[in-house]
């Protein structure tokens, strides 16, 4: 009897008071099969590789269940081994805009669109909880609801750790944007810290104000206008990087990208976002300018030698993903400028990849 390849997915984030909610979604594949297991297991994995799949499918658990350290440590070793793995994104913005239920939803069927760009196959999709978010698709024949499938299924463990992860290290980073807040310690959970931060400063923009506890404290502040960084202590440079990667995120999201990597590093140069949309693939380069008109847009300071390591970072990436192989790459560049992080631009080179 052929074994189930299954698609796992669970969310991250439905509870917070601040911050996006994030759906994982990972097929693990034949490799790591009860068949393929015991086959480690006999041979005790002695091959590097197979003794990192071992040891990822044995420590495989409900994120909630894991240490920080712990699921740091398994979520790289996901993406290595997993068949295909993509996690979908709703900001706190879209999140009040259209509901939770809704977002979920959202979150859901972004995260198994990239899932279904890899091509990679699968017979079963198993969603942690009681709700099918793939109701009236396509795939919808393919759901089965399961309780605490976090903690009985690797696929959907596997699913909340990439999403754990990737929910706790964007809000590590707009930590630094709005440091008042204490979000690097609560990631955005209702904790004492969160309320009294709240009552001293009102929200920002990660704040979901349509949650009645946000609402509650609202109503307890005498002002309910964001916070601005003239408010906070200054940002280091990289931290006003990150902003700016950030507020891009956000605004390619709302443009309807699929943001797939931040970061993707090389050995001598790094893109800081990679997104895809309609069958392309963007590799976008994000500039910050204090002063726009003292330090000039993004456009002028990609010099060629820069566009250069642009195009050989971006055909390394694509090296190793041949899951993207399909669609047309392109080179971007985006510009963010002063105090309150204005997107001013985003926009292809007119050289193609």
């Amino acid at each position: 009897m052929q074994q189930p390849v299954i698609l796992g997915i669970d969310e991250v984030g439905r509870g917070p008071w601040a911050g996006p909610l994030v759906v994982g979604a990972v097929i693990l594949g034949p490799n790591f099969s009860p068949e393929s297991i015991a086959q480690l297991q006999t041979s005790s994995a002695a091959n590097p590789e197979d003794a990192e799949k071992l040891h990822l499918y044995q420590n495989l658990a409900d994120s909630k269940q894991l240490t920080a350290k712990k699921r740091e440590a398994l979520a790289p070793l996901i993406q290595k081994h997993a068949r295909a793995q993509a996690t979908g994104w709703v900001s706190a913005t879209e999140l009040d805009k259209i509901g939770l239920s809704a977002a979920l939803k959202l979150a859901t069927r972004r995260a198994v669109k990239q899932i279904l760009a890899t091509h990679t196959p699968f017979t079963e999709i198993i969603i942690d909880g009681t709700i099918n978010f793939l109701q009236n698709t396509p795939l919808e024949s393919k759901v089965t609801l399961l309780k605490k499938a976090d903690a009985l299924i690797k696929e959907v463990s596997a699913a909340s750790i990439i999403a754990k992860v990737a929910r706790d290290h964007y809000m590590s980073q707009i930590a630094s944007q709005y440091p008042v807040y204490g979000f690097e310690k609560h990631v955005g959970y209702g904790t004492a810290l969160h309320r009294q931060a709240l009552l001293e400063h009102g929200v920002c923009p990660e704040h979901r104000t349509s949650f009645r506890p946000i609402r509650e404290i609202l109503a307890q502040t005498p002002t309910t206008a964001p916070i601005s960084h003239a408010k906070t202590q200054p940002l280091s440079t990289s931290a006003k990087g990150q902003t700016a990667e950030l507020i891009v995120t956000r605004h390619l999201q709302t443009q309807n990208h699929t943001i797939i990597a931040h970061n993707f590093k090389t050995k001598t140069y790094e893109i800081d976002l990679i997104s895809i949309k309609d069958q392309q693939i963007f590799f976008t380069e994000v500039k910050y300018s204090r002063n726009l008109a003292q330090e000039s847009t993004a456009l002028v300071r990609i010099t060629p030698e820069k566009q250069r390591q642009m195009y050989y970072a971006a055909q390394a990436f694509l090296a190793h993903h041949a899951e993207y192989h399909q669609y047309q790459p392109l080179l971007a560049v985006a510009s963010v400028s002063g105090e309150n992080f204005h997107v001013d631009d985003w926009l292809t080179l007119e050289s193609s990849l």
